[in-house]
This record gives structure tokens, sequence and C-alpha cells, in this order.
């Protein structure tokens, strides 16, 4: 099975806990006369040392769409015990004990200084050419870095990408996002920010590492984007929008976001594939399907809601989700949700608060030969009224093949309401259907 859990992407972390701390009178110092009682006595040295716990490293579940929040446990912190004694030694003066360390240092530190000496002057200078005594090369220039290059496009991109820390009901999520206005809207996925949707708290970091807080400006859990706005702020930079229909599997894309919290990361790959269908948000269900771009540029947990980008520097697709059959990470398979269908919700979200899902008014299946089964169709759908019946097997739509229920459903979502499109059946038939719009439910 395929990992489609977009929240793969995403870091989720527990709030962080006390570390252990050291005994404070573990290494409080101590007379010569108590260290020579502590040895008289038979006692052993008490000190401990302590490894402060690791940062939890989030455990991510399975689905193509990383899952929501997770937490791991920490290590646990390892302590050196006392050391112990030996026999001989147990019953020895401290004053003798230190005489004797100090005469060891004496004895060393005359032993190193004649072995260094020696060392020195029996060493012989090499006519042999070496790299040390190379000059090093001249300062690179500080311009431009080349047009069409990944670091070309990173100076384009990284002022315009933010990291997004959320803040929900016992849980917390991390991801990234990009900025669309300059008064503050940003484009990112729904399953990084909705954990904030019933009274959490997101915060925007951006590239210069400066802070302020955000509010939910709209969501749409069926195709995994939402639109946040950071407060109090202006004259921010922007992205450039590029366009998704007109890629080309093999073309070099940049990724650009916080995976593991390490923000502002830049990795760079090729469109792997096109027209993936994956289950956005980890719904599991028909109504989260999407028509993914497949990339090899590195995408981890954090990266969610980050910028795809060509190497003109404009954002192609928003990276949402990773295949992951061991949970270990990005595997070189991620999936970008295509900009054309983000900006148009994008845009529907910023000016009615609320996006639109285009729909048949029918359920599919898959039929056993290939293609997509019509099941019920409602009355007065879309489907309805372009003719389609229950038990058409749908294989074409326009002019791509479909393969399964999948397939179409990311088809039609791709496409705007009102649009019309032309269904090829089994049998050879064709229908031409006129798309609906209704508004996307929100929980």
């Amino acid at each position: 099975m395929t990992d489609n859990d977009p929240s793969a992407q995403d870091r989720h972390t527990p709030e962080p806990g006390t570390p252990e701390q050291p005994n404070p009178e573990a290494h409080t110092g101590s007379s010569e006369r108590e260290d020579t009682e502590r040895y008289r006595e038979g006692g052993q040295g008490t000190d401990e040392f302590r490894y402060p716990p690791r940062t939890p490293i989030g455990d991510y579940a399975q689905g193509g769409y990383p899952t929501s929040p997770h937490t791991q446990s920490g290590y646990t912190a390892y302590s050196l015990g006392p050391t112990q004694s030996s026999p001989e030694r147990r019953g020895m003066p401290g004053r003798l004990v230190a005489g004797v360390a100090l005469l060891a240092l004496l004895v060393g530190g005359g032993a190193g200084a004649a072995t260094g000496y020696l060392a020195a002057d029996t060493a012989t200078e090499s006519s042999a050419p070496n790299a040390l005594n190379q000059p090093p090369p001249p300062a690179r220039q500080t311009g431009n870095a080349p047009e069409g290059s990944v670091e070309a496009v990173a100076e384009k991109l990284k002022p315009s990408v933010v990291q997004l820390q959320v803040r929900g009901f016992g849980s917390a999520n991390e991801g990234s996002g990009f900025i669309l206005s300059e008064d503050g809207y940003i484009l990112t996925n729904n399953h990084v920010v909705e954990a904030a949707a019933r009274g959490g708290r997101i915060t925007v970091v951006f590239h210069d590492g400066e802070e302020t807080s955000a509010r939910i400006v709209g969501r749409d859990p069926t195709t995994d984007i939402a639109v946040v706005r950071a407060e109090n702020v202006s004259g921010l930079t922007t992205v450039e929008l590029g366009r998704s229909d007109d890629l080309r599997v093999g073309e070099s894309v940049v990724a650009i976001g916080s995976p593991y919290e390490l923000a502002g990361t830049v990795t760079a790959g090729i469109v792997s594939s096109l027209n993936r269908p994956v289950t956005a948000g980890g719904q599991g269900d028909q109504t989260t399907v999407m028509d993914a771009i497949q990339t090899d540029a590195a995408i981890n947990p954090g990266n969610s809601g980050g910028p795809l980008a060509n190497m003109q520097g404009q954002v192609i697709g928003i990276n949402s989700a990773i295949y992951s059959p061991s949970q270990g990470g990005n595997v070189g398979i991620g999936f970008a949700i295509p900009i054309d269908q983000a900006r148009r919700t994008a845009d529907e979200i910023i000016k009615n608060g609320h996006a639109t899902q285009t729909y048949i008014g029918a359920t599919v299946g898959n039929a056993p030969s290939g293609g997509a089964v019509i099941g019920d169709v409602e009355s007065g759908s879309p489907a309805e009224q372009a003719g389609l019946k229950s038990g058409d097997v749908v294989v074409k739509m326009d002019d791509r093949r479909i393969e399964d229920a999948n397939a179409l459903v990311a088809s039609i979502r791709t496409r705007a309401p009102g649009e019309k499109a032309t269904f090829t059946l089994a049998d050879g038939n064709t229908v031409e259907v006129t798309l609906g719009g209704q508004p996307v439910r929100v929980n």
C-alpha cells in the first residue's frame, strides 16, 4: 500500500518536558581532608554524568500522506555510575595519592617535552608537491547566481517561504507555507493547520527569524489546501505562481520547506510522473482524492505546505505527501498538489471564505475490466442531466485514460465548475458532462 497521509510530511511534536538534571551536590568540590577520609572509610565516588534527553523524533504512521500529530518518547537519560576504587588504593592517604599524581604529572610533562623535541629535531621537509603549500583560490564573486540554477531558484524563493508552528488541544504540528500577498496571506496544506481550527494557535516564522501569529482564513480538506493570514505585517515578499498544466516528466524542480524543523531547506529533483491519484489528508475516501505531481526531490515531515518550483523560480505545486513504506521518511517518492488547482481554491477561500468542489453527482467504483463504473446517480445532478446511467463504465475523460474510480474523481477535481468534459464509455459511446460545483463542508 502507498502511504498517502499528508501529515507524514509534518512534524508532530509533544510539548517539551523538563530534562533530567544532575544532582548539584554531586559536583561540588571537596577538601583534601574530605578526600582522605572518604578513601580511609572505603568510600566510593558519587559523581554521576548525565546526558540530557534528546529531542523526541516523531513516529509517522502509514499513509502516503503522513499522519497528523504523532509522538514518540525521548531517549532516556544515561548515567555513568560511580567508579570503583581498587582494594590496594582504598586505604592510601589522600596526600600520598596527590603526591603520586603530581609526580606523574611532572614526569609525564618532562617526557612529553623530550619526545616533542626529538620529533622536531628529526623531522625533514619533503620536496614533493603538497596541497597544503598551494594558495587558496580567490573568493567567489558575490553577484547573482546563474539563471536557471538551483541556487538562483533558492535565492528567489526563500524570502517567501515560511515555517508554520501549530498548537491545538493536546497536539502540536509543524509545516511550511508560502506568501501570496504583501499583507500576509499564506498558502499551505489543510493538514498542517487543522489542529488550530478550533481554538488553537498558529505562529509564522519568516526566513529572517521574525515571528508573528496567524489565523485561518479558510480551508478545504477535500483538496488539502488552506489559507492563513499573518497578523500585523506588511510589505512581505510574495512568490511568483507558475502553471501546472504544461509540466513535463523529467523537468527539473526545486522544493523548499522546513523538514524536521530545519527551516529554509532546499532540495532538488525532477518531475517523476503526472496525474497520480493520491488521497489527501489520509481521509481514505473518494472525497479527498487529488491529482498529484510526483517528484523525487527530497520531501520529509515538515515540508508539507511548502512550494515545489520550476527552474524559473515559479511555484508549480504544493508539497503535500510522501510514499514511506518503512515509515522512515523520504524514499524519493513525493507528491505535490498542482498549483492550477491550488490557485483556484485559494482564490475562492480569500474571496468567499470557503472553497467550491467540482462534482458530477454520482457514485463511482472500480470496474472489473478497468475503468470507473457509475453507481447511484443523484436526481437533477450534472451526471443525470448528461445522460449517465448506473452501470455505465467510463474509460476516458477527454484525452485522459481512466483506469479506476480514483482516476476519474481526481480528473474531475482538477477542473473548475461549469467546464465541459467528454466521457468515453466502455461501449464506445461518448457523453458530454457540464461539471457542477458545491461548497466544501468543513468539519
